[in-house]
């Protein structure tokens, strides 16, 4: 819409005058670079407890097997993933320059060498990789919360949890969770705040990960880790601190993605065993490594298998081949990576991040021009905070922000069916028009804006229903606001057609 537009060109000439007022001050640099941020991919990190997947997940999303997934030195440092031209790995220590490292690339990820400093010396790492994926959005590994080391676990907090005074570098959070843990709402709770300066709900995921063992491996495990990823959706306390919860099997998730001819043909052969056959060798991990040699796999052969897939992708693979006698490689990778429910999360960092990703990196621009105004007075920093302020509270994708954290928090609430409707009107599934509708993404024209039209007239009369309670008013007017703005698109893109 071109109220982001015009948002991004009101955070950057908010920076263009922050940058002349702390001129000199040793902030105009950091104003700068803030500046380049505007133009660069949306900042996604992913966080969770330690061993929920992170890396694993990460190596799904960008579609190569990048980030390590062992328990190595590498993993307990802030890791990002940037697009670029060359191959490269740079650390920043805590203490000198940046400074290259040498790396190599086998098949499972990258090897790094340290060269002599530890993950303590270390404060970041930026591995710079062409990838179509990560032009869209860089990606920030962080180390596992609640890990026995506490430097190690502190990190995740200090780059996510940020300080009244600070800014936080991510725009948005993948945030993993095997089960709800009370640390999960703790931390989740630490980074967002109500207020839309702040992060909050609506730049946040949840990733029910690992999720096809919370089936113990069974076919049917996918369709119990959904239901427990809608409760949890649907849970107050999670509403309060993420967008929604999405159920990935993430180990089958980055394997389907980097699959091999030769995973493929050791698959058959499980394919090729009798179902009842196939189900026994497949009942537990013991068996599936010491019977049947008939199969003609090596132990080594067999524990790779398990290690890339998990028993429940062995089964999952094996099933499909076996269903499907001329599948290919290619159509086989595509069926596992949707069944992982990659697909799905994929679907919703489309419509829940990407589509707003103007408004998400506006947001984190002001944010920072906000703290440090608040922390670091001078002549003319008043009147930068007004402008602050002013963008916070008339920009309407703000507005449309600050209701659905208003929701969500149950701040605004009313009957079930109307707070569905507010939430997806001002943009709570995502920010296309047919979302916001509920119609399918090809519905036309004329039916997309009949139903705006409809929208429209019915917040229009809640706004204005002296019965409707104060809060869900001013909800009512921004989705009002909502309804106007996709009215006058859909009105331009017919001029344009």
């Amino acid at each position: 819409m071109s109220t982001t537009t015009t948002l991004m060109d009101r955070a950057r000439g908010v920076l263009n005058r922050a940058v002349d007022v702390y001129r000199g001050t040793g902030h105009d640099g950091r104003l700068i670079a803030l500046k380049r941020r505007l133009d660069e991919p949306m900042r996604v990190a992913i966080a969770g407890r330690v061993k929920s997947g992170k890396s694993t997940l990460l190596n799904a999303l960008v579609g190569e097997r990048l980030a390590p997934t062992d328990a190595g030195e590498c993993t307990r440092i802030v890791t990002w993933y940037q697009d670029g031209h060359t191959y490269q790995v740079t650390a920043k220590p805590r203490q000198g320059q940046p400074r290259q490292l040498r790396f190599e690339r086998d098949e499972n990820e990258l090897q790094i060498d340290l060269g002599g400093l530890t993950p303590a010396d270390v404060d970041e790492m930026v591995v710079t990789w062409p990838s179509q994926t990560l032009r869209t959005a860089t990606l920030i590994d962080t180390p596992g919360i609640g890990s026995l080391s506490e430097d190690t676990s502190r990190r995740a907090w200090e780059l996510l949890a940020a300080e009244a005074d600070e800014e936080t570098p991510a725009d948005a959070v993948l945030y993993l969770m095997r089960h709800l843990h009370a640390g999960d709402l703790e931390f989740l709770r630490a980074f967002h705040d109500t207020e839309v300066s702040r992060p909050n709900p609506v730049n946040a995921i949840g990733v029910l990960s690992r999720a096809d063992e919370i089936g113990v491996g069974r076919l049917e495990s996918m369709t119990s880790a959904r239901r427990i990823a809608a409760r949890l959706s649907n849970d107050p306390s999670v509403r309060r601190v993420v967008q929604a919860v999405v159920p990935v099997a993430g180990l089958l998730a980055e394997t389907a993605v980097t699959l091999t001819e030769a995973e493929v043909a050791h698959l058959r052969r499980v394919a090729d065993v009798p179902v009842a056959d196939a189900e026994d060798l497949l009942l537990t991990a013991d068996r599936f490594m010491e019977r049947m040699p008939e199969l003609g796999l090596t132990s080594i052969e067999r524990e790779a298998m398990l290690k890339r897939f998990g028993l429940f992708g062995v089964r999952l693979g094996a099933t499909l081949l076996r269903r499907g006698s001329t599948i290919t490689a290619t159509d086989l990778a595509r069926d596992l990576a949707q069944r992982s429910g990659l697909g799905d999360l994929q679907d919703v960092l489309g419509s829940l991040f990407f589509e707003r990703r103007d408004v998400l990196k506006s947001r984190s621009a002001l944010l920072a021009v906000d703290t440090l105004v608040r922390a670091h007075a001078r002549p003319g920093s008043d009147a930068l905070a007004s402008e602050v302020e002013e963008i916070m509270a008339s920009a309407h994708p703000f507005n449309e922000l600050r209701v659905l954290s208003s929701v969500r928090a149950g701040w605004v609430s009313g009957k079930p069916d109307v707070v569905e409707d507010l939430e997806r009107v001002i943009g709570g599934a995502g920010a296309a028009p047919h979302l916001r509708l509920n119609l399918s993404p090809d519905a036309t024209p004329e039916q997309l804006s009949s139903v705006a039209i409809d929208a429209l007239g019915r917040w229009q009369r809640r706004a204005e229903n002296p019965l409707t309670p104060h809060e869900m008013v001013i909800a009512a007017r921004v989705a009002v606001r909502s309804c106007e703005g996709m009215l006058a698109e859909l009105s331009r893109a017919g001029r344009a057609a």
